[in-house]
């Protein structure tokens, strides 16, 4: 395990100590999952191909319920149930986005996103929303290339945003070719889920190093994306990728439950200027705590590593 900067370790420690007593979950699934496409027969079909809406909520979503579906009998080789999959991280960050209103368009036009216009529409200038792209789309797709999925790798094709449509790609074959280091990624991970002598560890190192892949290309994408938050919440997004990095060293288990628990410690809404933690009042003590540690951490991690770059060339 890579040697973590003390502020990461304040931050797992949070959310591992919010797991305490967590064997009785009411209801850990994403908003309108239920409602969510959960076979591929559930999308519409031209020329042979399934057409899937990706800038339409509960479409993404259901690109993420058909991925659990279907790696669910490799998870019963390693873990008890489905619960276990690891792979459950995805969807459930991609409903708190949804639920705290950060696929909604940033610049409030047309009401994408809007209770008051498309509530199910995903805005493609939403920063979260573009990030979370490549975190829906190329494990999706690398999924299909790597045979989990069960048909070929031809026969699915994802719908272009209204704008910026070159920074996407749609299908497998584009994906490949735009973005090889991390499809590679992702399919090194279907190859080991695939492969019975895999421990659940070993499913975690590649599952992660594949999630790390897919922000550090989105994150140099949409860095221009923030430019439409407030200062804190484009903070926040910016914290949020660096303690990612760190959450992936440290193998954080992206199960249902676990996932589940340590969301209640993120923002339940965007945040606004005036915002500083730990004193946002309609906020947990969790998620001030939390909040506070994301926000010191870009500074305590340059320190921490500055801090070992002297010692080590002592």
């Amino acid at each position: 395990m890579a040697l973590l900067p003390p502020w990461t370790c304040v931050l797992v420690a949070c959310f591992s100590a919010s797991l305490a007593g967590t064997s009785d979950v009411p209801d850990p699934y994403p908003p309108l999952w239920k409602m969510s496409a959960g076979q591929f027969s559930d999308y519409r079909v031209e020329n042979g191909k399934y057409i899937i809406d990706p800038w339409v909520y509960n479409e993404r979503m259901g690109m993420y319920k058909i991925l659990v579906n279907k790696t669910a009998s490799y998870f019963e080789n390693i873990v008890a149930n489905n619960d276990q999959n690891i792979l459950w991280g995805l969807p459930l960050q991609h409903g708190w986005q949804y639920r705290t209103g950060r696929l909604a368009d940033p610049l409030q036009r047309k009401g994408c996103g809007y209770e008051s216009g498309d509530p199910l529409c995903i805005s493609v200038d939403s920063w979260w929303a573009d990030m979370n792209y490549f975190l829906s789309a190329l494990p999706f797709l690398a999924a299909v290339d790597s045979g989990v999925m069960g048909i070929s790798s031809d026969q699915v094709m994802l719908l272009p945003p209204p704008k910026d449509q070159t920074k996407f790609c749609l299908n497998v074959s584009s994906c490949l070719s735009s973005f090889p280091e991390t499809m590679s990624k992702w399919n090194t991970f279907y190859q080991h889920l695939q492969d019975p002598s895999s421990s659940f560890e070993d499913l975690l190192k590649y599952l992660w190093a594949a999630h790390v892949s897919s922000l550090d290309y989105a994150s140099r994408i949409f860095e221009d994306r923030l430019e439409y938050y407030s200062k804190p919440e484009a903070d926040f997004g910016r914290n949020w990728c660096v303690a990612v990095e760190y959450l992936a060293a440290s193998l954080f288990p992206t199960t249902l439950v676990r996932t589940y628990e340590y969301q209640k410690g993120l923002p339940p809404r965007m945040l606004v200027n005036g915002d500083r933690a730990p004193f946002i009042r309609d906020f947990t003590v969790f998620q001030n705590t939390v909040l506070l540690v994301l926000s010191k951490g870009l500074i305590m991690t340059l320190t921490f590593w500055e801090n070992e770059k002297k010692s080590t060339s002592k």
